[in-house]
């Protein structure tokens, strides 16, 4: 017999013919095929997540679907899902598959915090117009709202912060520091810095407010004091880190009288190093004045 070589066609896998079929399903969009498998199964994987899956057609593409509705990855729908669909009132269905208005309220809420915008920005015109055109149906809140619900979430992160330093397993270090803005105001800020049970160093800011006068040793005592126990953590104190002003030392001593100390308070005032090394140089700098001169 004559050794007739075969056309291309004749020696293509039956797999790669299976390939080359019309595929009408509009789940192709989000799925490629992968090379097959030894036994010359035909196996396709989503575009987004990488699983994959049996792509014979007499195993059809229910599953496929299926997948789609669950996929992690997959948050929007598809372009051609976009497009005006009927009872929509005209607008473009391109809002994520499942979305839960406290969820977005939650993160406009904090979208202010972070951006450090104004409760109006969510009654600005054309800030309106885009949450409407992401979403006809949604409620878009006041900036009155907008307020009440950062104090809630304010109330709410206290009260984990409160439960964190509850739970230390030790006594925590403290640093505060005081100045005054350019209208003269004095404003107090007071840290926490512990170890946590996993042996990570974590550092929270408690407060940052006003401090009306006097500046007085006395005053910023009672002041810390009441910080002390507003967190409820005045009987696990080790230490305070502060600069070197004399109404810091008095304000230390008083605090000594006050609290539960380790060692009797012999490791409580701790001087800020920086503060010193920066005294240090100033003082270096007037004596070489005159010689720079």
């Amino acid at each position: 017999m004559l050794d007739i070589p075969k056309t291309e066609e004749e020696v293509k896998p039956t797999t790669e013919r299976k390939r080359q079929r019309k595929l009408t399903s509009e789940v192709w969009a989000d799925f490629e095929f992968i090379k097959p498998q030894k036994n010359g199964e035909l196996r396709c994987k989503c575009k987004r997540c990488g699983k994959d899956f049996n792509a014979e057609s007499k195993s059809g593409t229910g599953n496929l679907k299926r997948h789609l509705d669950r996929c992690k990855k997959r948050c929007y729908r598809d372009v051609g899902q976009m497009l005006l669909e009927s009872g929509s009132g005209g607008s473009l269905a391109n809002r994520a598959l499942d979305f839960n208005p406290n969820v977005f309220r939650e993160l406009l809420t904090m979208a202010v915090v972070k951006h450090e915008l104004p409760f109006q920005f969510v009654e600005y015109e054309g800030i309106r117009k885009c949450f409407n055109y992401l979403n006809p149906d949604l409620n878009i809140v006041s900036r009155n709202t907008i307020k009440a619900d950062l104090i809630k979430k304010f109330k709410n992160e206290k009260m984990r912060v409160k439960e964190v330093l509850s739970v230390a397993p030790g006594r925590i270090a403290f640093t505060s520091d005081c100045w005054s803005s350019i209208t003269t105001d004095g404003y107090m800020l007071f840290t926490a810095h512990f170890i946590d049970s996993a042996w990570r160093l974590q550092k929270l800011i408690l407060n940052f407010s006003f401090l009306p006068p006097p500046h007085t040793g006395l005053a910023m005592s009672n002041h810390i004091y009441s910080l002390l126990k507003e967190w409820g953590i005045q009987k696990k104190v080790f230490s305070i880190t502060l600069d070197n002003a004399s109404s810091n030392d008095c304000m230390a001593d008083f605090l000594k009288s006050e609290i539960d100390l380790v060692c009797e308070g012999a490791y409580f005032h701790v001087r800020c190093c920086a503060h010193i090394m920066n005294l240090i140089v100033q003082d270096g700098l007037k004596e070489i004045d005159e010689a720079i001169r």
